[in-house]
């Protein structure tokens, strides 16, 4: 059972407690506006996309023009009743690349969306998947709104007319833009958009193909909610045994052992930090909007995350240090630092005060530019987001294949399997010169 929080020496003394607020709001302030002098998210995709080109000499300068530009936006508005009220509510979508049909690229709801980042992250989702070689082109989508504000039965009609514009502009379908959850958006709402998508296509027999992420219940796959978190957690791992890797960093191969910062503890954060937990690794920090908690043994992970999820927020955790600046576990010194959260997060303001070896970018396109070429020239290794954070599309174009197929997995290859294990079980009952039992043959399934 969680203990009501203890006050540390320190807060005792009130002016000692408000100079160290003063200094946190002042550093806040700071890297703020380091932050807002950087240029938008479009235009640092873009300067990665340009840095990347000048490896390809033999590309024309017009194809790559071409590569870098968004193929189509839409921009939604409509109107819902909140609080007594007529509240507008814009939603965007954009399509990068359609030279691969369908599209492929999440949802998300937060305050931060706007044209420009929905295009970003739809060129972003594109180069994600040729990386993965995965056969979609990039999309990517979201409403302006904070979902925290809203009612469940506000967020479903939110969702649902939000699903009505995409399916009259032709912007959602199982051969042309699938969606999936992304930043404030999960299994429930992809539900809702796959039951308004089938209600506009009552013919279309692969309509539970149109979005993934959905509920196993509602056509979805297991493993695909902690699929991009355990994908880090792979890619982490794997990294970590390349010899150049350990020669740069002084670190031993494996996750053992070593230290990780999270920030972030959405559906990304919270299973990258478990799995990590669970494969050895010490989390000792996790950071919020609202603030961090640290602890350099080590936080138990479920413990942390269940108590962020009844309290909003870290203040009063039993047995850990509770840190208000959520910028400090940023600079925390650790083996390997997880921005886990929004872009940008790691910028010209706070770049050079990272103390990490290795920075895996678990969310999309945390480093700026600026911050990236800091952090090379401090040696600090950087995992990049279009490998790190694949594993969701990776499972989702599993679950697209599920829904156009009508088969449920392991009915393709049953009989196959059957067959292969009755011809191991008649060899090995040859060279034993007996038959086997009934319990010898039961415990080759396990193989």
């Amino acid at each position: 059972m969680l203990r009501p929080f203890q006050k540390t020496s320190y807060s005792r003394s009130l002016p000692c407690l408000r100079f160290v607020l003063r200094c946190a709001q002042t550093l806040a302030e700071k890297y703020a506006k380091a932050r807002s002098t950087e240029p938008n998210f479009l235009t640092c995709s873009g300067i990665f996309f340009d840095k990347a080109a000048a490896f390809h000499k033999n590309i024309s300068p017009g194809l790559l023009k071409h590569l870098k530009t968004v193929d189509c936006v839409l921009r939604v508005t409509f109107a819902i009743e909140h609080e007594g009220d007529i509240e507008v509510i814009t939603g965007y979508r954009a399509q990068h690349s359609r030279h691969r049909l369908p599209v492929k690229g999440g949802i998300r709801y937060s305050l931060d969306v706007d044209l420009q980042e929905v295009e970003a992250l739809a060129a972003l989702m594109t180069y994600k998947c040729a990386v993965v070689d995965v056969p979609f082109g990039g999309a990517k989508g979201g409403i302006c709104i904070d979902p925290k504000k809203y009612s469940v039965a506000q967020l479903e009609n939110i969702t649902r007319r939000y699903t009505m514009e995409l399916c009259q502009k032709n912007f959602i379908g199982p051969g042309l833009d699938v969606p999936a959850p992304d930043l404030g958006t999960s299994g429930r709402e992809m539900a809702w958009i796959k039951d308004t998508y089938q209600q506009f296509n009552i013919n279309d027999v692969n309509s539970s193909a149109c979005v993934t992420g959905k509920p196993v219940t509602q056509g979805g796959v297991r493993g695909r909610t902690e699929a991009t978190g355990m994908g880090v957690y792979f890619g982490i791992r794997d990294f970590l045994q390349f010899p150049f890797v350990q020669q740069m960093t002084g670190l031993t191969g494996g996750i053992e052992g070593k230290t990780f910062v999270v920030q972030g503890l959405g559906n990304v954060g919270y299973y990258t930090a478990k799995f990590i937990s669970e494969g050895g690794g010490k989390v000792i920090a996790v950071a919020e909007c609202n603030g961090g908690i640290a602890h350099p043994d080590g936080l138990n992970v479920k413990d942390v995350y269940t108590y962020w999820r009844n309290y909003g927020t870290f203040e009063g955790f039993p047995d850990a240090k509770f840190l208000e600046d959520p910028l400090l576990p940023l600079e925390m010194e650790c083996d390997v630092l997880v921005p886990a959260a929004i872009e940008k997060t790691i910028h010209v303001g706070n770049a050079d005060h990272i103390k990490a070896k290795i920075v895996a970018e678990a969310a999309n396109g945390p480093c700026t530019p600026r911050a990236q070429e800091i952090l090379a020239k401090k040696r600090v290794i950087i995992i990049p987001d279009l490998y790190l954070n694949a594993g969701g599309v990776t499972v989702s174009y599993f679950e697209w294949l599920k829904n156009l197929s009508h088969v449920r997995f392991g009915r393709l290859n049953k009989k196959w399997e059957e067959h292969s294990k009755s011809l191991l079980v008649n060899f090995l009952e040859t060279q034993v010169n007996r038959k086997l039992s009934e319990r010898e043959s039961t415990s080759l399934d396990y193989f």
